[in-house]
């Protein structure tokens, strides 16, 4: 018998059917994973489970006995607990004081900080994070934060564990500390329910494979019975043609953006590139080598860096990011969430933010105008949503990075820095994110994309710069650029290094 079933799971939400009469079954001290396109119902289920959601039909039953969690802290008391593809912490806390919300030592009646810190270390150390407990969450990069969660997780003893897209921030080396972590969780006999979008993690972690579509159970099957074309097509019901990008022999234009020695203190020193018309130029480190403070600070967010930004010439001045908009900038952010939408908006809205002057007449937005270019944007990114008028914060991953991209198509800008563009995205979104970049540089829009999946920026780019420690310390033309190539230059081991 399974040790975690699921007995017809049902849920709606206003406008979607998220799952529909979803029954599978997980055994114990397994690594289970959970798969599908974006909105197939996956993040949804995992938050049934750890009682973040509450199910509207079915049962869930948890070592023989049914469990129906209201809330995390049931969750919690039931041996629940579950890893969040979108961080949420309370920025404002210290580290130490996240992970022990919900249990605060305490001693006399006030709080033991000493023992609050000595537990969020032993924490940390347990999964090999070097990360100062004594830090606000919000002073930390997404890799770190995401970190933290994950000790969050583990820390609470529980005996199930959802992990929802746990390295989609994290380093190469940060996510083989996390795989010898599941490693060490499932030899306690402690079950995991892994989502994930990346081939390589499902066949190298997961003892079986659950594959949502659409809401439903599609199959559950031994990970050694169905390979990466299969698990593919059970997943989104049709054929992904390999990427193979048109813009790498086109003809480069002008050039579009110039950054000549570009610091920040603390985060980057030095940094000079350009970009040309029609040209991908990808931008690959580790975490914290300071690639989305690069991207930040060029789009003018960081008013302490020192250096020069010109678009077509034009001088974008640190702290002023009316000026990149104004060149003909964008930047679409890592943390789409916090950064790059309005989650208390819809999804008409969020589409239209960066171009609200040009739809406004004596003041008053022309919402004929604005409707019409909304429902563009979203049939042509293929969004899946109820309709224009539906809340962004209700869309899965995806479709929510596909309205945060929306927003820069509507502006037209001539330079586009795109980072962890397909960050939590499944193989159908992905695919169709890479070819709307392709066609954007076809048709000579100058990209600079960051991105921690090495394929990916090796698929897209033309040439690729490396961080490292805060420095660009190489520029590889695409010819050059291998996994090989580009790890030791983003760790700075092997020759010539």
């Amino acid at each position: 018998m399974a040790f975690l079933e699921f007995h017809g799971i049902g849920k709606s939400f206003p406008g979607v059917r998220a799952l529909e009469a979803v029954s599978f079954g997980v055994e114990k001290g397994s690594c289970h994973a959970l798969m599908g396109e974006n909105g197939a119902g996956k993040s949804t289920l995992g938050k049934i489970l750890a009682g973040v959601q509450t199910a509207d039909a079915g049962r869930i039953v948890l070592d023989g006995r049914e469990v129906s969690p209201r809330s995390p802290l049931e969750a919690r008391a039931a041996g629940i607990a579950m890893v969040h593809q979108e961080l949420a912490f309370c920025p404002n806390l210290t580290v130490a004081e996240n992970l022990g919300l919900g249990d605060l030592p305490s001693a006399m009646g006030w709080l033991d900080r000493t023992r609050l810190r000595d537990r969020a270390l032993a924490v940390l150390r347990e999964i090999g994070a070097d990360i100062d407990p004594d830090v606000p969450v919000g002073q930390l990069g997404t890799g770190r934060e995401q970190l933290v969660q994950i000790a969050a997780a583990v820390g609470t003893g529980a005996r199930v564990i959802v992990m929802d897209e746990p390295t989609s921030s994290l380093s190469v080396a940060e996510s083989e500390n996390l795989f010898r972590l599941v490693g060490n969780l499932r030899a306690k006999g402690i079950t995991l329910l892994y989502v994930s979008h990346r081939m390589d993690e499902i066949f190298r972690l997961c003892d079986a494979i659950t594959v949502l579509r659409d809401g439903r159970h599609v199959a559950t099957q031994r990970a050694r019975e169905v390979g990466p074309d299969g698990l593919v097509r059970q997943m989104i019901g049709r054929e992904v043609v390999a990427f193979s990008p048109r813009h790498v022999g086109q003809e480069l234009g002008e050039e579009v953006l110039r950054v000549a020695g570009l610091a920040s203190p603390g985060k980057f020193r030095d940094v000079t590139f350009s970009l040309r018309r029609g040209e991908v130029v990808g931008m690959a480190g580790l975490v914290g080598a300071g690639r989305s403070e690069v991207a930040t600070a060029v789009f003018g967010l960081d008013a302490e860096a020192t250096g020069s930004v010109e678009v077509h010439g034009r001088r974008v001045r640190a702290g002023r990011p009316v000026d990149a908009l104004e060149a003909g900038l964008g930047l679409l952010p890592e943390d789409r969430k916090r950064h790059g939408l309005v989650l208390s908006m819809n999804c008409r809205e969020n589409t239209s933010l960066s171009v609200l002057g040009r739809l406004a007449r004596a003041g008053f937005v022309k919402g004929k105008d604005e409707r019409r270019m909304a429902e563009g944007y979203i049939r042509r990114l293929n969004v899946r949503t109820p309709g224009m008028e539906s809340g962004v914060a209700g869309l899965s991953g995806g479709n929510q990075q596909k309205i945060a991209l929306a927003k820069w198509l509507a502006r037209d800008c001539s330079v586009l820095i795109v980072d962890e563009p397909t960050r939590g995205v499944d193989v159908g979104a992905k695919a169709e994110i890479h070819a709307l970049l392709d066609e954007l540089a076809c048709r000579g829009m100058a990209i600079l994309v960051i991105s921690s999946e090495l394929p990916e920026v090796m698929a897209l780019s033309r040439r690729v710069l490396v961080m490292r420690q805060g420095r660009v310390v190489a520029d590889i033309p695409r010819a050059e650029a291998t996994a090989d190539e580009l790890m030791r230059r983003m760790a700075g081991v092997g020759p010539g290094v």
